[in-house]
């Protein structure tokens, strides 16, 4: 609450989203107003709300007001912001994405979701550990350690249902039993932060938002299984995340929070940060760990787990970044309150990041249970220019593509599998009418073909000929036994490779064949991509009833392959067209189209 006489106060989400958006210029912008016109105000940061598609935010706090979220802010809009709002105490109600008493069309993008994960994300500063204690913050440490003994912590996070939230769902409490009662005079705590899946940025946001929601988990895992040092392995490719948990340490080493005899008991636990190389396969535990111990990034066979014998060879428990800032809470709360969320096999909440051709874009955290059209169209407002579904592609390069019949299909663990597709850390991404799904298999099978270690056959080679397959159908030069043949590779694939990347980088492959089977077929069969997007299979034609011979579609063909006089009808040199589509973008008569 603020004080009586309290300055009003201004925060710019200064996360990774925001800061691409422009964010650095619109709190510059607020300075020198405020200093410009002699205001009284304080300037805050935070990181990503989530509604990543309104970025920058700029939230104004008053005593008479509450806090009210101003959307896509930009330096020209500060001097109304400060004059109105601040000075005048009259919000600039056109420009409002969120507050009290208002209702925007943005509104449902948060009231329909369950925030756990992301409780204090985009509304704490990450760098300030007053405001992360403000908010509760390491009361549940603090609990554990006066209160709870390691067994009963584990017992909680068992009764919560808490499944681990980086890939196939692990329950939690479970590999902290393994990991405490495995035998070793030295044990370790794991964080995965590696989060290298094409268009997901859930561990991102939080690591820059929130980052000691995570630090916390992170010591209460290791207190419950006898662990006494961490490890936080996150992508080189974060500099924001990497600064943020830098901050955060060694606040909550000045704090008292990490060290030795933290909080004056005997408990001592201490984290270092490993910059990993953006190695894609470095996501498997056991690669990962190599990474650690300075080998190169490969998987190793298992048994042993980690859990008995992991990094060097000591008992290792690993989890990823979404799962341990879930576990405060659920100490805090209790276990019966989170497994009251959620399904019966899949409780609490889980992170999306809502991508693709979707109105609201960004990051949304939502029970288990809830359904792929509450997310898509509910929260994110459908697609976007108001188009067609298409597709959903869940789990990132690893997961599978599901169509329009499975939209009401419940979110958990086993239902997503059952579908061929998997809940991995939480990419979802959504597809239009717009998109060749023949061609969408093939970029996320480059993605891992690209990033296999090449340790295993099955994987190496496997995945090499899957995708020349994909060029061929998208090229033109596929024939039918080439369907046959792709479906056969991907299920050899995915049972004969050694890790989870080589077991499930035919998932795309095998959905997309089995869902929208009839565009596999139209590029063999017919030459022809419906969506338009594969250039070999496109052919843009002129219709002559519609042409008016206004010369528009001549001026923009970047290569002259548009014939014919001004006033009478044009046609296409299709051995000059390099099917770029800008004729048919600016055709102002609608007379060109995609054959």
């Amino acid at each position: 609450m603020m004080g009586e006489n309290a300055a009003p106060k201004i925060v710019v989400g200064l996360g990774s989203c925001g800061i691409a958006a422009g964010a650095r210029e619109v709190l510059a912008a607020f300075e020198r107003e405020l200093k410009r016109q002699g205001v009284r105000a304080k300037l805050g940061r935070t990181g990503c709300l989530g509604l990543c598609y309104r970025e920058v935010l700029a939230d104004v706090i008053t005593k008479s007001q509450g806090r009210i979220s101003y959307g896509n802010v930009t330096p020209v809009m500060v001097p109304r912001i400060v004059e109105q709002h601040i000075i005048n105490d009259k919000p600039v109600e056109e420009w409002i994405v969120l507050g009290d008493g208002y209702t925007t069309p943005d509104t449902d993008f948060l009231t329909r979701q369950y925030r756990i994960v992301l409780r204090n994300c985009g509304r704490i500063d990450p760098e300030a550990i007053e405001e992360y204690v403000a908010r509760d913050g390491y009361k549940a440490l603090q609990k554990v350690l006066a209160e709870i003994s390691p067994e009963d912590v584990i017992s909680i996070i068992k009764e919560s249902g808490l499944r681990g939230r980086g890939g196939a769902g692990f329950p939690t409490g479970l590999k902290w039993e393994f990991t405490r009662k495995a035998k070793g005079d030295k044990k370790y705590i794991i964080c995965n932060a590696d989060e290298g899946d094409p268009g997901a940025f859930m561990d991102r946001s939080v690591l820059e938002g929130d980052p000691h929601s995570v630090l916390e988990g992170v010591l209460i895992a290791g207190y419950a299984v006898g662990a006494q040092e961490g490890f936080i392995y996150v992508r080189a490719e974060y500099p924001l995340a990497v600064k943020r948990l830098k901050v955060a340490l060694e606040q909550a080493k000045s704090h008292g929070f990490l060290g030795n005899n933290i909080l004056g008991t005997p408990f001592n636990f201490n984290i270092k940060i490993k910059e990993g190389a953006g190695a894609f396969v470095c996501g498997e535990e056991t690669a990962l760990i190599a990474s650690i111990e300075g080998r190169r990034g490969m998987p190793r066979l298992r048994p042993p787990f980690p859990a008995t014998s992991g990094l060097w060879g000591k008992p290792t428990c690993i989890n990823n970044v979404e799962t341990f800032a879930n576990i405060a809470w659920i100490i805090s709360n209790g276990a019966g309150k989170y497994s009251a969320i959620g399904t019966e096999k899949s409780k609490g909440t889980k992170v999306f990041a809502l991508t693709g051709r979707i109105k609201r874009s960004g990051l949304v955290e939502v029970p288990m249970g809830i359904t792929l059209r509450e997310i898509i169209f509910d929260i994110g407002g459908g697609i976007k220019d108001d188009g067609k579904f298409k597709a959903v592609q869940l789990g990132g390069p690893s997961g599978g593509c599901l169509s329009a019949d499975l939209l009401d299909i419940p979110i958990d663990y086993e239902t997503i599998t059952q579908t061929g597709a998997i809940m991995g850390s939480g990419g979802m991404v959504v597809a239009d009418e717009r998109t060749c799904m023949v061609d969408l298999a093939k970029f996320f099978l480059s993605f891992t073909q690209n990033e296999s270690c090449g340790e295993c056959v099955p994987c190496r080679l496997g995945t090499k000929r899957m995708l020349e397959i994909l060029i061929r159908l998208t090229q033109g030069k596929g024939e039918e036994e080439d369907l046959y043949l792709l479906r056969n590779l991907a299920r050899d694939v995915k049972v004969a490779s050694l890790c989870g990347l080589g077991q499930t980088a035919p998932n795309p492959v095998l959905t997309t064949l089995e869902y929208f089977k009839e565009e596999y077929e139209a590029h063999v069969r017919e030459r022809r991509c419906y969506a338009g997007v594969c250039t070999d299979l496109t052919v843009f034609v002129i219709k002559d009833n519609l042409c008016k011979g206004c010369g528009i579609c001549v001026k923009h063909c970047p290569v002259e392959a548009i014939v014919g006089k001004r006033k009478e009808i044009y046609h296409i040199d299709e051995s000059k067209c390099i099917k770029c589509g800008l004729c048919m973008e600016h055709c102002p008569f609608d007379a060109i189209y995609r054959a």
